[in-house]
């Protein structure tokens, strides 16, 4: 029994070491890559999601401290997210404990959910550089999402907070797209420091709260922890050596085979 607890452990050790290394290598958020897998191994719809949550809040901290250091967090429009994402989370919770018996009256609603995100996530890898394009033209004409900026990034924070408590997905390269298009203004680096500070408190809230519904395995997580914090800056290292114009597109069409088969089959 005690040799099966160790091969496994070492097992999740090696998915975070992999997962690490794919997020520094393509800069892809964690838990559109860690939750199917977690899926894979076997583990519970909610047991996944819920600990995807709190090793994501965990493994992003410490982008957050780096981007402060550099200037690179537009901390106004975190605020402006998480007045929406952080209410939006916390309800989403307790309408999943008030209104379901257990965790698999539910496992339908959060593995729907976590195959649109994945698609979604997806989608914006494959459209990135034309997303990028059209934010790049924004800045020269004035729109009704310019003059609403400030509701519209509320709005998209709920948005956000209910995808991401339901999946784990979306605080990355989802939360990312909604910032290039409210703020074309934004340079890349601080698109992504603003995405990062924002997805910090999210998903550390949106973990809590699967927490409270017995969602999280602290096995797994701490293996998982071991496995990717170093892997995570190893693959920093290798994704300035390796093309980007194969890596992202390549994972972008995995996302998708996935996301499809979660949201509709």
């Amino acid at each position: 029994m005690e040799t099966l607890f160790e091969i496994h452990t070492i097992m999740y050790i090696l998915a975070g070491a992999g997962v690490g290394l794919a997020v520094g290598v393509t800069g892809v958020g964690g838990g559109s890559l860690m939750t199917p897998l977690l899926l894979l191994f076997g583990f519970p719809t909610h047991i996944a999601i819920g600990t995807d949550l709190i090793y994501a809040a965990i493994t992003k901290s410490g982008g957050v401290f780096s981007h402060q250091r550099q200037s690179t967090i537009q901390w106004d429009v975190v605020f402006r997210l998480a007045r929406g994402s952080i209410p939006a989370s916390i309800i989403t919770v307790i309408l999943l404990n008030v209104y379901f018996e257990d965790s698999e009256t539910y496992t339908h609603v959060l593995v729907t959910t976590l195959g649109v995100m994945l698609i979604l996530t997806s989608i914006v890898l494959l459209f990135k550089k034309r997303l990028q394009a059209i934010s790049k033209a924004r800045l020269k004409s004035d729109s009704f999402l310019t003059t609403h900026r400030n509701s519209l990034t509320t709005v998209m924070g709920v948005l956000l907070g209910i995808c991401v408590t339901l999946s784990s997905v979306g605080a990355g390269a989802f939360g990312a797209a909604i910032l290039l298009v409210l703020y074309p203004h934004l340079s890349p680096i601080k698109v992504i420091g603003t995405d990062i500070a924002h997805a910090v408190p999210l998903t550390l809230i949106a973990g809590l709260g699967h927490l409270s519904l017995g969602n999280v395995n602290f096995i797994l997580l701490f293996s998982l922890l071991i496995g990717s914090l170093p892997a995570i800056h190893l693959g920093t290292m290798l994704g300035k050596r390796l093309p980007d114009k194969v890596l992202q597109p390549t994972l972008a069409s995995i996302l998708l085979i996935i996301g499809v088969k979660y949201a509709f089959f």
